[in-house]
């Protein structure tokens, strides 16, 4: 389970607007493999045209994922746009010159390439040549030689000679058009890479002090909190979780991994025993849980109790 891992180190959940994203894959893989963390990967891939199937980077987290990750201690959450900070002088002129330097070195690359195929063809024109003079000699001795032998004139020997093929090794070379140094501009794919990128300075490994600055506010009402616990208990049990807007609740809850199993219910959070919920609430409910061949799990908070009560329903045919 989550909490017998080994490894120290906390995800950075960097956030942005009171959204939690992950950017690296290998702490993707983490969640997923190790804390049963999925997520919902949100970036574009570049040369791939079904972006509605297909995504990548960000991992996008729902609030009860970033809770519970940050109360098991699993996890930071780092103020991104601050942790980007205004970069000094000489941590640009650093960066400029690395830049240069990187230029350098592949326009150098280039021409030695550009060089080496030069001389490369050079050999071969020359060996051409050498070639179709030989050929011509052959062609020329034969000619002789059948004209000597059939007795015509000189004439006749001297025509069929074919003319010798012209030196153009005195005329100068046509100047070539200089070709314009290309090289490339190598941009860091993740902001560590940057020497003016802090996250450990605005690092927050509490709800708390992460809601003191202003950075995270979930949850704020007895609903959200309700969903917390709720999500923090199916989680605890080895459930997978993810949204169930798509199945009219709150959570759909997989008994594996998502890309291995279907979920088995649709969850929706009460959130205390005393919530109002209506007859038609319930038969709508298992009539689309039964629909979308899913139980529909009502799970009830008890804040005085701290506990979390379930209910599970669905259609079945009477008389």
């Amino acid at each position: 389970m989550a909490s017998d891992s080994n490894d120290d180190r906390k995800i950075q959940l960097r956030v942005s607007n009171h959204i939690a994203y992950v950017w690296d894959v290998e702490d993707i893989a983490t969640l997923r493999a190790q804390h049963h963390i999925c997520g919902v990967l949100t970036g574009t891939l570049p040369h791939l045209s079904q972006q509605n199937v297909f995504l990548g980077v960000p991992l996008v987290l729902l609030p009860e994922e970033v809770v519970l990750l940050v109360e098991k201690q699993l996890a930071v959450l780092i103020d991104d746009p601050n942790a980007h900070q205004p970069a000094a002088s000489e941590a640009l002129a650093r960066w400029n010159a690395e830049r240069e330097s990187s230029a350098k070195r592949q326009m150098a690359a280039s021409e030695a390439e550009r060089s080496s195929e030069k001389a490369a063809k050079l050999s071969t024109s020359e060996a051409a040549v050498q070639k179709r003079k030989e050929r011509e000699a052959k062609r020329a001795a034969a000619a002789r030689a059948k004209a000597l032998a059939e007795g015509l004139p000189i004439d006749h020997i001297l025509a069929s000679v074919p003319s010798p093929t012209p030196n153009t090794e005195g005329r100068p070379a046509t100047p070539a058009r200089s070709a314009v140094p290309v090289f490339n501009v190598v941009i860091p794919a993740s902001s560590s890479e940057i020497d003016w990128y802090n996250p450990d300075a605005h690092a927050y490994s509490l709800l708390e002090a992460a809601r003191a600055v202003g950075l995270w506010s979930y949850p704020t009402t007895p609903y959200e909190r309700a969903k917390c616990r709720v999500f923090q208990d199916l989680w605890e049990k080895g459930n997978f979780m993810g949204g169930g807007i798509k199945f009219g609740g709150d959570f759909l809850v997989y008994p594996g991994d998502p890309l291995r199993y279907h979920s088995h219910f649709v969850a929706t959070v009460i959130e205390s025993p005393t919530a109002r919920l209506t007859p038609m609430e319930i038969v709508a409910h298992g009539r689309l849980g039964t629909a979308t061949k899913k139980s529909h799990l009502f799970c009830e908070w008890d804040e005085v109790k701290q506990e979390v009560t379930y209910y599970s329903v669905e259609w079945a045919g009477f008389g």
